[in-house]
């Protein structure tokens, strides 16, 4: 039986948050993390071993835990300085009203279905023209066989009379 694999805890920044995890490999916590990129080889995960911050993840492996990176104050004041910025609006401030997507047009899908129907009425065109001809084929083939098999069977007839002539003149000579 296999040994069950020992857990580590992997740490990666998402936004103000860090996302724990306990996993037995880079590779799962990658996958816990739904990352398709490689973290760890550019630096932006890495394994933590301070028991106060593996405690939570151990305590549910597999399952990413977050924890807030510092108080909002915290984050704020770790901003680089911006004249520019303009202080947060308040809910009650007017906005712009935001300019209606216009609808999406069929023209596309009109011509597309046009280009089909036409294709569908050309094929069953060529298709019908096909079967008459295969029709008129036959037809014509009956009525070949019909006129084959009229012509031998007159010329075995002929055959046969001729060999029975041939061999009444044969005992007559032979006397």
């Amino acid at each position: 039986m296999a040994k069950p694999s020992k857990l580590k805890v992997f740490r990666t920044p998402i936004g103000f948050h860090d996302a724990y995890v306990a996993a037995p490999s880079q590779k799962a916590a990658l996958e816990a993390w739904g990352s398709d990129h490689n973290l760890f080889a550019r630096g932006e995960a890495e394994l933590v071993d301070d028991p106060a911050l593996t405690a939570e993840p151990l305590a549910d492996p597999g399952q990413v835990i977050k924890r807030l990176r510092g108080t909002a104050e915290e984050q704020m004041a770790a901003l680089p300085p911006d004249e520019k910025r303009q202080p947060a609006r308040s809910s009650n401030a007017r906005k712009k009203p935001a300019k209606p997507i216009p609808r999406p047009t069929r023209a596309s899908l009109d011509k597309a279905e046009e280009t089909l129907a036409a294709a569908e009425q050309r094929h069953a065109e060529t298709l019908a023209d096909l079967a008459s001809q295969e029709e008129d084929l036959r037809r014509r083939r009956r009525a070949a066989e019909k006129a084959r098999d009229a012509e031998l069977d007159k010329l075995r007839a002929a055959v046969d009379r001729q060999r029975d002539a041939y061999e009444r003149k044969l005992e007559e000579w032979r006397g």
